[in-house]
């Protein structure tokens, strides 16, 4: 075999600069797009068009999974990618003519209606993965081992059996963990099941390259979100505080307006508190307050806001809940704590009761937030004022 001249030595050693520099120009461009913002929901949508988008690493599909510490689990986040083949030349299509570039497409999320539930997606969101070798399958190996998979056509069908496998087909895939400081927080799991394009070593070693980025910039993301919510959470209760049942209730009122929608507000007031603080001392009424807002929140919808609105009071905003729903969902809470015993053994026999002001937009003339938080507290005074421990309904 004849040895190389010069020039083809030169030429060979300009092509590989010339990758590295585009290499690494897609891993600058994504880790750019990843400062814009430090919402969790952003951050990994952004992550994952990076990896997924022509102007990124350009994989058909990708997935990502992160680590519940406190469940022992990994969880399907986000999937990004077509689930059949006319759908990805669909996208394609479109993609080509807009000419959409990493910024193009990243903008775009943000100023549409956010990700479109893709049946990918779904799927990945449903994933719940047991974080050991025996039973967590791959994505759990990768975690726990901290090192990048290939499971390629020749070795795949030893993987059968694998929870991924089980839920969505993959020819070929890799696996990459996503690491922070100090550890795996999750993986990213990447596959080209239209184009059939192999995946490279090459293409594994960028991945994983990014992954490392990544994971840092979803540790931030969940550091900054833990702080945001503790800011908006009373320490006490664990509920949301008086700060964002203001803004919750503002919003609510806005989106109600907007979308000729109700909204309701349901205020709670302990019957009696101060006797109970004066008999049984402050550490029982704070352990009271705290069962009540446990049972509050136990009684109210997903998408509702429980609220602690000061001192004994309690505060719960319902998007699209008419004055039925919202007093059907009032009386339950009632009657929980009605017949909650609060106390140890030895107080056993003393129970607590609430009671509950309704109030619900846009009936009764309400126009904005102020007036029906008006209505829910003359509600409440009259709940109060004729007898206690009932819900009233503001009827004007």
């Amino acid at each position: 075999m004849e040895e190389k001249t010069t020039q083809e030595k030169i030429e060979q050693l300009k092509a590989e600069l010339e990758k590295a520099r585009s290499e690494l120009y897609v891993l600058y461009e994504i880790s750019n797009a990843m400062r814009t913002s430090l919402k969790l929901e952003d951050v990994l949508y952004i992550i994952l068009t990076g990896v997924t988008a022509h102007a990124g690493l350009g994989f058909n599909r990708a997935m990502l999974f992160l680590v519940n510490e406190k469940e022992n689990i990994v969880e399907g986040k986000i999937g990004i990618g077509p689930h059949t083949g006319e759908e990805a030349n669909r996208i394609w299509k479109q993609i080509e003519a807009e000419k959409n570039t990493l910024d193009d497409l990243i903008e775009n999320y943000k100023t549409s209606d956010k990700m479109a539930d893709s049946q990918l997606n779904r799927l990945v969101v449903s994933l719940k993965l047991h974080l050991d070798e025996r039973n967590g399958g791959v994505i759990s190996l990768s975690i726990l081992e901290n090192m990048p998979m290939h499971i390629s056509q020749e070795i795949i069908s030893q993987y059968a059996s694998d929870p991924l496998l089980q839920r969505i087909h993959m020819e070929e895939f890799a696996i990459v963990p996503l690491r922070t400081k100090d550890k795996v927080i999750g993986t990213i799991v990447v596959d080209n099941p239209f184009n059939k394009k192999p995946i490279t070593k090459d293409e594994i070693r960028i991945l994983t390259m990014f992954a490392n980025q990544a994971g840092l910039a979803i540790e931030n993301s969940q550091l900054y979100e833990q702080t945001v919510l503790q800011a908006q959470t009373d320490s006490l209760t664990k509920l949301w505080n008086h700060g964002y049942f203001q803004y919750a209730l503002q919003e609510e009122v806005k989106k109600a307006k907007e979308n000729n929608t109700s909204v309701s507000l349901i205020l709670l007031d302990m019957d009696n508190f101060k006797e109970l603080n004066d008999a049984l001392g402050h550490q029982v009424g704070d352990q009271v307050l705290k069962d009540i807002a446990q049972i509050i929140k136990d009684y109210c919808r997903k998408l509702d806001y429980a609220c602690r609105y000061g001192g004994e009071e309690f505060a719960v905003v319902l998007p699209q809940a008419n004055k039925k729903e919202s007093y059907l969902i009032a009386e339950r809470i009632r009657q929980a704590i009605e017949k909650y015993h609060f106390y140890d053994k030895e107080s056993a026999e003393k129970k607590n009761s609430i009671s509950i002001g309704v109030a619900t937009f846009p009936e009764n003339s309400i126009q904005d937030k102020t007036g029906l938080l008006s209505f829910a507290d003359k509600a409440l005074y009259e709940a109060k004022h004729s007898g206690k421990n009932k819900t009233c309904i503001y009827n004007g």
